[in-house]
């Protein structure tokens, strides 16, 4: 499935546009995950674990996404965007969303 952020894949045109697709991901760092995300917070700089945990998030949103654009019968995902909230202050929702559409190559 090609998965692109424009409007249009060069050199192929959009022969029917089949709706939004979204993939909806919400994660919650583990007790043990937060204690040391806290530590390493107090001297600065990246924080790993969630930076770990904000990357697998990604991939299952954009993974589910593309799941429902199959199901839609499309074969690509155009002006796709990533969204992301914390829901309260231990979990984090991230949304994979854009539109299904059949392409083909343009002759």
């Amino acid at each position: 499935m090609l998965i692109v952020t424009t409007e249009n894949v060069p050199g192929h045109r959009v022969t029917a546009v089949k709706g939004q697709v979204f993939g909806v991901v919400v994660r919650s760092r583990g007790l043990a995950g937060n204690v040391m995300a806290g530590l390493r917070s107090l001297v600065g700089g990246e924080i790993s674990e969630y930076t770990q945990l904000l990357e697998e998030a990604r991939r299952h949103a954009v993974d589910r996404m593309v799941r429902n654009a199959s199901l839609m019968q499309a074969n690509a995902v155009v002006m796709m965007r990533f969204d992301s909230s914390e829901i309260g202050q231990t979990m984090s929702e991230i949304v994979a969303y854009g539109t299904a559409v059949v392409i083909e190559p343009a002759t």
